[in-house]
């Protein structure tokens, strides 16, 4: 019952944003509000649960690219870094930034997660700079463009005027972390 509430809440924010009601959730998945406040007792919780529930499914992601024996340590590490769950692929995060006023705790939770759980992504940058595949960078500077960019991108309006979907900018944030700038002579 809490992942399909949890599923149906991603899809009426994917329709309203962080306006949607509790109404429309009850109507997108056709059950009255008081079966969902069983589960929820509000809607800043729900939306608090939301925040964990794709964060963890993007972990989820990250565990299947580390466990691909196939791939190389830079593949796994752009995977890593380019991590998007298919039900999410099309879900507008620049929306996110309108949570932050109404319901900081959400936002402050993004943030949180944002920042930590570096743990595999750092270990996959040491582990290529050994093998030779990574130049030597700081790890810090690494970790704080990564956030930075993809705070941004939710805070932000540019990907929008551009009308860029959120994930050309991910992957062209990788590409840009991965290959740098300048053209191999």
């Amino acid at each position: 019952m809490k992942e399909r509430i949890l599923e149906g809440g991603m899809t009426v924010y994917r329709k309203h944003g962080p306006k949607f009601t509790m109404d429309d959730l009850a109507a997108e998945l056709g059950m009255s509000k008081k079966t969902i406040y069983t589960v929820f007792r509000d809607k800043k919780s729900l939306l608090y649960e939301m925040v964990d529930y794709t964060f963890d499914a993007i972990k989820e992601g990250e565990a299947e690219a580390l466990a691909d024996a196939s791939k190389t340590t830079e593949q796994k590490l752009r995977a890593v870094l380019g991590v998007m769950p298919e039900r999410f692929r099309d879900f507008d995060f620049t929306q996110v930034y309108d949570m932050k006023d109404k319901y900081p705790e959400c936002y402050a939770r993004i943030q949180e997660r944002l920042e930590s759980g570096w743990e595999t992504t750092l270990g996959l940058l040491h582990q290529g700079i050994q093998e030779g595949v990574f130049r030597e960078v700081d790890e810090m500077v690494f970790q704080l463009v990564y956030e930075a960019a993809i705070e941004r991108f939710i805070r932000g309006d540019e990907i929008k005027k551009k009308r860029m979907p959120y994930m050309a900018a991910l992957n062209a944030l990788v590409d840009i972390m991965m290959d740098g700038i300048v053209v191999d002579q």
